[in-house]
């Protein structure tokens, strides 16, 4: 039985859970009377689960935010995952605003696509609360098979299809390579919860008669390797591109925020409860490396718009990487969290823009073309959100990257700050060169003004908001980020050095 606390922990999942079953119930009722339009009632989805996920938040907000150890220990619900909630949240309820205003001109027009990005939350708001190596597969399966079905969702389509298909056999491999290391790690130990395996990483004590047989490194690296194929690290990237490209745009949204927020979330934990021994580090930090040089050399040659936004995301996973660079420090995990919510901001913000120009034509980057005179408005808002990808001061991007760069030094991976910086002035290139299109340089034929409709200009006028005034007043969001990595470092039981704030 749970007691009122742990089912107070727990609100946030079971409204999500409700509002999935009511949605598809009314669905269901709705599509037996053909002659309803299909758009209208898309919305009216739309609009239902932004409300749910919003109702969410608050629930999240108003929480206890002290520890508690729910359902028998295989849920954590403390100030981390709090706010890692209130991230992933704000995140669904920016594409979902965004679905409200396109899903009836764009070709969304089915209401299970609401349902299923309600349901992968779900998914994802157990993740990244989830305290035991089972409980942890299961809500990872959760939100990819719902994520398998939102990439094929556009049923008329060879390319949406495929992205769809490729999706499914590359992430059942990756899924069976994440199962195979955690079977690995609770063969050698006999445990699956995060708290024991953390002990028995620190006593050295695996439970296997000779500690150099090298079981327990195998499952922790296959289990790394699981988290790094989900975040689109190099070199398990090779999916992306594709699946991306072929899915709706809304849906490329929703991937390129949602599911980072989440898998970086259980990074944080697992890798902070359970392996102190560091084993796993040399790994991420090649992935950092390999993330940061690919994704800015690729970029660069990307004519089209969503292969463009792949790759600028692989590069800044390479970055959110480097949080991992000295272990899991207090500086280090800060840093992480800081560029994690920036990154919310800037991918929200440039999905929104992405959105107003979709019915215009948006194909290529070429087509954007004289926007700066054909709105002048949308202009100046991708330029600065171009300007804060690319790191340049005073912008959100350039302290996202100063602190994990810092961070970074600090934890002595100067290697990895210096290579940081080295690709930020190269990604100005071409981060630049989209601002240069907009200005310069004409369209290949004759082009409509965007039009920024009213919920897109409210998720536009927030991100950009963020992006251009958080220099003024940066001090929330060090304490919040400080909060969640104290909480998280009090509740592992692991020691600390400072913070970056």
């Amino acid at each position: 039985m749970l007691d009122r606390a742990e089912l107070l922990g727990l609100f946030p999942e079971i409204l999500l859970w409700d509002t999935t079953l009511i949605l598809l119930v009314l669905g269901m009722m709705v599509a037996r009377t053909p002659a309803r339009p299909a758009a209208p009632f898309v919305r009216t989805v739309a609009w239902l689960g932004l409300h749910c996920v919003l109702l969410a938040i608050v629930l999240v907000g108003v929480g206890i935010p002290i520890t508690i150890n729910s359902i028998h220990d295989i849920l954590l619900t403390d100030s981390f995952t709090h706010c890692c909630d209130i991230f992933l949240l704000v995140g669904t309820a920016g594409t979902i605003m965004l679905i409200v205003d396109h899903g009836g001109r764009d070709t969304l027009r089915a209401f299970e696509t609401i349902v299923l990005i309600l349901l992968s939350t779900s998914g994802m708001l157990v993740l990244i609360s989830a305290s035991d190596l089972l409980i942890m597969f299961i809500a990872m399966e959760l939100q990819t098979l719902c994520f398998y079905v939102l990439a094929a969702s556009k049923r008329d389509s060879e390319c949406s299809t495929e992205a769809g298909l490729k999706y499914f056999l590359l992430g059942a491999f990756s899924s069976g390579l994440f199962l195979f290391g955690c079977s690995m790690v609770y063969g050698s130990t006999g445990v699956t919860n995060f708290e024991e395996l953390g002990i028995l990483a620190l006593t050295r004590s695996w439970g296997v008669p000779d500690p150099s047989t090298g079981i327990p490194i195998i499952g922790i690296l296959c289990i790394v390797v699981g988290f790094l194929f989900k975040i689109t690290a190099v070199p398990f990237h090779m999916w992306a591109p594709d699946v991306y490209e072929g899915s709706l745009t809304l849906v490329t949204a929703f991937f390129s925020i949602a599911p980072k927020i989440a898998i970086f979330a259980n990074m944080v934990r697992v890798l902070n409860h359970c392996f102190h021994d560091h084993d796993w580090q040399s790994l991420l930090f090649f992935a950092s490396i390999g993330s940061m040089i690919l994704g800015t050399v690729a970029a660069m040659a990307q004519q089209k718009v969503k292969r463009f936004v792949v790759y600028s995301s692989i590069g800044h996973v390479g970055y959110l990487c480097i949080g991992f660079a000295g272990g899991t420090t207090m500086e280090g995990i800060q840093s992480l969290l800081i560029g994690l919510l920036i990154y919310l901001f800037m991918t929200v913000n440039v999905f929104g823009l992405f959105c107003a120009v979709r019915p215009v034509r948006s194909q290529y980057l070429g087509d954007l073309g004289v926007f700066g005179k054909l709105h002048p408005l949308f202009a100046i808002t991708f330029s600065l959100t171009m300007f804060s990808y690319a790191g340049i001061p005073p912008l959100a991007g350039f302290c996202s990257k100063f602190y994990l760069f810092f961070g970074a030094i600090r934890c002595g991976a100067d290697v990895l700050a210096g290579l940081g910086v080295v690709t930020s002035v190269i990604s100005c290139f071409y981060y630049l060169r989209l601002v240069k299109l907009m200005y310069f340089d004409l369209p290949g034929e004759y082009m409509i003004p965007p039009r920024l409709d009213r919920d897109n200009s409210i998720v536009l006028a927030i991100t950009v908001a963020c992006i251009t005034l958080m220099f003024l007043y940066t001090s929330p969001l060090f304490l919040v980020t400080h909060y969640m990595a104290m909480g998280l470092f009090a509740e592992s039981g692991v020691g600390f050095s400072g913070s970056v704030a």
